[in-house]
Parts: structure tokens; C-alpha cells; sequence
């Protein structure tokens, strides 16, 4: 399977490569690559990811590092030097053009530079630091975003050539203002300016300001202007997903106790709020339980759908050590999987039915496929990727690269290969079967952003250069991880989790049922 998912990976890239370079995206059908619709202004769904800087080659540096191919990892990193630049007119979505472009700049920046080499050797001759370069100028084209809003929460799009555009709206969704912590901060960490830092948690501290008093929750879309929430919905799933992620991850790459203090604050609200079903995982009677969308003033249900992106929360509940509700929400996810060899973008658990039919190959599900096997080893895990990944295979290769699918009932292709299906599903798949991969031999020294971006846990990231004090520094954050090994301070996993299904026969059998599998 290690052998099938890197040949799954390369027939995507290079067929991009081939096809499609140096345009944004590879449209697989017809063997050609797409850019910003630039006709089309309005075109959101394309022009926010867009940008005319050679999207998927960026996003793929640090897969090809994972894989240890040094000598495309190099000549890749050279071809992003010559041809990606930032002066563009092209305006884009300050959220995708962090996760996907700066988090994978930053990603490859580290394992160029870093002393020890784990992946082979990927240092670059004559490298003088341009991708951390190419970095620092994509964000100071998104500052402005951050200007001239009352609430210090960004607008939701730049043009990368001048400013926020004049018909930019007043609205933008909590997971786009607050999912840029990470990266901004990296950045700021390694070129000593607080500045990207700044803006990035103000935002994250602005929108837990506008939390409702009443429920402790947030809404899904909010006025930057104002702090009003235009849209009162609270869940798990697209417009709020990486917020929360964010807030944990935050916490253990940089060690600021308020993230994580609200992280746990939460946690513990949505579980009361939005979990719906018996009380444990795997004991008990009851219904399945399920994480439903809710109001965010009242907590009461607002919907009976779930989507594609709420299959990445159980990766955050396995970082957080939650490991029997990670296991629960995975169960539910792949059974709806095993409906349909793919995922809907939107599912109706009271219908069991899709609302929205489309799969772009998103890799939420993979992503926590790949944590619960780090976190159990249970071959289970295992026998559940090799299903995704027949799946897409069958389904999905088209001409020359792999197509979303338009429809998981008809199984017609759309012309369109995401970025992300190589930075990242393929990426989870391949490392879930690597079991001897660096990655996995040091698991607690690396984190994934949101996009699946590697950034190195260390205790540099805990020290702020720009508060230094004369020559001597201030003292770092006390609650430093020792990532010198690997230790879990989580609760051990039993070895019903280990070694018999993760989820027990009965209970795996009734959550299929709950999504009409059987």
C-alpha cells in the first residue's frame, strides 16, 4: 500500500508537472492546468484559491520531502525560486492563500534548513533563504486585510497587487479570520517581527470576545465591522472547523496557556451543545452519537446535515487525547464512506441521504484515519485507508491526474484536481502506511497545519525573539514540551482499541445502520 500511494502521488504531480505547470491547478480530464478566473471576478469558488503562483507545485514541497525524493524536492524548490512571485493582480481568499501557500513555503523553508536532515538529505545548493523570502512578501500583501476594520478581525480577501478591493464585503467566516495563527506566527518567529503574530491572534482573540454570552459558542459567519454574527450557525464542519483546531495546535506549537485554556473552554461547551447520542463510545445504550449543528445563542439544533469537513475532528480529538469520542465520530464518517466509496460534501443523517453530492477528494477523512492508527496501531486503521484508497483510484484517475467527483452516486468526474489532494491526501495516505517514515518514528515532534503542512515542534517556536531584553533573552514559556522523545501523557488506549475493532461490533453495526449502509 506504501508503494500504491506514492504511485497514486506521482501520477498527480507529475502530470501536473507535465500538463499543466506553471497554472495554478491541473484539470485532469483534459490534460491542461487552470488559473484565476479572471473574466469572471465573481467566480469565488476558483478565485479564492487561485492565485496565479503555481498553487499545486507549492503545496506539494513537503510531500516530496516526506517521501524522501531529494532530487525533485530540490528541483521543485527551484522551480517555485524562479517562476512564484506575489505581484499579482489576482484576488484571493486571505484564509487559502495562508494555509495553502505561506504554511507550504514556511514547511519547506524548515526542512531545507533544518541541521539534522531526518528526510535525506533536501538542502538546496546556493538556498539563501527565498522561500522563507517569498513567505514574508505573501503575508505583507495580506496585512492589509487587517486594516481598517473595527474589530481587528480581517477581511475575507486582498488583491495581491495593491489592497483589500473596494466591493469587499463586511462579512467573513470565524475558521477564515481565525486559522491563521500558525503560520503567521512562524513567520514572525523566524523573521523577528511580531507583526504577523499580532494580527493573527488578535483576530482569534476578537472572535472568542464574540462568543455568545449566553452558550459560549460562535457562530459561522460574523461582521468585522460590528462583531454581529451574520450567520448563527455553530458546528464542527466548513466556516468554523480549523478555529478550534487552531486554538489547540496553537497552544503546542508556541505554549501561550490561553490558548489552550480556550481550547478546553470549547471543547467542553460543544460537547455539551452539539452532542447529540448515548454517553460513551463504546458502552451503553442509545443512539450513535453524532456532533449536530446548532444555534449558537440557544444551542438548539439548527439542521440535520453534517459535512465533509467535520470528518477532521477526530484528528483534533486524538491530539487533545480524547481517543473513544475520536474513534466514534471516525465510525460515523467512514460508514457514510463505505455508502458511497467517497465522501459527500454535505450528508442528511435524518434522511440518509447526501444534500450535496460533490467529493473534491478532500483529505478529512484520510487525515483521521491517519491519527487514530498513530494513536492505537490498530490495523483497522489500515484496512480503512486501503478502502479510501482503492476507492479514489477506481472512481476518480481520470486522463491524466484524478478528478473530484461531481456526484457519488453517478460517479462523473468533474475536470478539477485540488491542490490538496497532493499536499494531503495523498500525503496521509502515504504516511499511514510508512510505518517506518520519520514522521511516524517521531510523531510528537512534528505538527500538521490545517492544509497538512509539517512545522517541527521545538522550543524555539516558545521564545519571542522581539522580547528580548538588551542582550539577554526573556525566559521561555515553563510548560515546554521535551520533544527529544516521543512520550504520551495521554490516557493508555486499551487493548480493545488496540487489537479487536476500535468500535465494537454491535455498536459499528448500528452506526451503519444509522446511515442506511445496511
Amino acid at each position: 500500500m506504501v508503494d500504491e500511494a506514492k504511485k497514486m502521488f506521482y501520477f498527480g504531480y507529475d502530470s501536473y508537472i507535465k500538463y499543466a505547470f506553471p497554472l495554478d491547478e491541473l484539470d485532469p480530464i483534459h490534460c491542461t492546468g487552470r488559473g484565476p478566473d479572471y473574466d469572471n471576478p465573481s467566480n469565488i469558488n476558483i478565485n479564492d484559491v487561485l492565485g496565479d503562483y503555481s498553487l499545486t507545485l507549492v503545496e506539494t514541497l513537503d510531500t516530496l520531502a516526506v517521501m524522501g525524493n531529494a532530487s525533485e524536492f530540490r528541483r521543485a524548490v527551484q522551480l517555485v525560486i524562479d517562476n512564484v512571485h506575489f505581484n499579482k493582480k489576482s484576488v484571493v481568499q486571505v484564509f487559502e492563500a495562508t494555509i495553502r501557500v505561506l504554511g507550504s513555503l514556511l514547511s519547506a523553508h524548515l526542512i531545507i534548513t533544518d541541521p539534522q536532515q531526518p528526510f535525506g538529505d533536501m538542502t538546496v545548493p546556493d538556498y539563501n533563504g527565498e522561500l522563507l523570502s517569498l513567505a514574508h512578501d505573501l503575508a505583507t500583501r495580506l496585512l492589509p486585510a487587517f486594516e481598517n476594520t473595527a474589530t481587528g478581525i480581517p477581511f475575507p480577501r486582498v488583491n495581491l497587487s495593491s489592497s483589500v478591493p473596494s466591493d469587499c464585503i463586511n462579512e467573513t467566516c470565524t475558521a477564515g479570520a481565525g486559522t491563521l495563527l500558525l503560520e503567521f506566527g512562524v513567520l514572525s518567529h523566524l523573521l523577528g517581527d511580531p507583526v504577523y503574530e499580532f494580527y493573527a491572534r488578535r483576530a482569534v482573540q476578537m472572535l472568542y470576545k464574540f462568543r455568545s454570552k449566553v452558550t459560549g459558542l460562535l457562530g459561522n459567519v460574523i461582521n468585522i465591522q460590528t462583531g454581529e454574527w451574520a450567520g448563527k450557525m455553530s458546528g464542527l464542519g466548513a466556516g468554523i472547523d480549523s478555529f478550534y483546531e487552531y486554538l489547540l495546535k496553537a497552544y503546542v506549537l508556541f505554549g501561550e496557556e490561553q490558548d489552550l485554556k480556550m481550547f478546553n473552554d470549547s471543547y467542553e461547551t460543544i460537547k455539551f451543545h452539539m452532542r447529540k447520542g448515548r454517553e460513551h463510545c463504546n458502552l451503553g445504550d442509545g443512539n450513535p452519537p453524532i456532533y449536530v449543528n446548532v444555534n449558537m445563542m440557544t444551542g438548539e439544533m439548527a439542521n440535520t446535515w453534517i459535512d465533509a469537513l467535520q470528518a477532521a475532528w477526530p484528528s483534533v480529538q486524538v491530539l487533545a487525547g480524547d481517543i473513544e469520542e475520536a474513534i466514534c465520530l471516525h465510525a460515523l464518517y467512514y460508514s457514510i464512506w463505505k455508502k458511497y466509496g467517497a465522501l459527500p460534501e454535505r450528508y442528511n443523517w435524518d434522511l440518509k441521504m447526501p444534500d450535496v453530492r460533490f467529493y473534491p477528494l478532500r483529505p478529512e477523512l484520510v487525515e483521521s484515519t491517519y491519527f487514530l492508527y498513530q494513536a492505537t496501531h490498530n490495523p483497522f486503521y489500515l484496512h480503512v485507508g486501503r478502502d479510501i484508497l482503492n476507492s479514489i483510484a477506481t472512481h476518480a484517475k481520470a486522463q491524466c491526474g484524478y478528478g473530484t467527483l461531481h456526484d457519488v452516486f453517478t460517479k462523473e468526474l468533474e475536470d478539477r484536481m485540488e491542490s490538496f489532494f497532493l499536499s494531503e491526501t495523498c500525503k496521509y495516505l502515504y504516511l499511514l502506511f510508512d510505518k517506518d517514515n520519520h514522521v511516524n518514528k517521531a510523531f510528537s515532534r512534528y505538527l500538521f497545519t490545517t492544509e497538512g503542512h509539517l512545522l517541527p515542534i521545538g522550543r524555539r517556536w516558545r521564545h519571542k525573539p522581539w522580547e528580548e531584553v538588551g542582550s539577554k533573552p526573556v525566559k521561555a514559556a515553563a510548560s515546554v514540551v521535551d520533544v527529544r522523545v516521543n512520550i504520551s501523557i495521554c490516557d493508555t488506549v486499551s487493548s480493545d482499541s488496540r487489537y479487536l475493532l476500535p468500535m465494537k461490533s454491535k455498536y459499528m453495526a448500528q452506526m451503519e445502520n444509522a446511515v442506511g449502509l445496511n
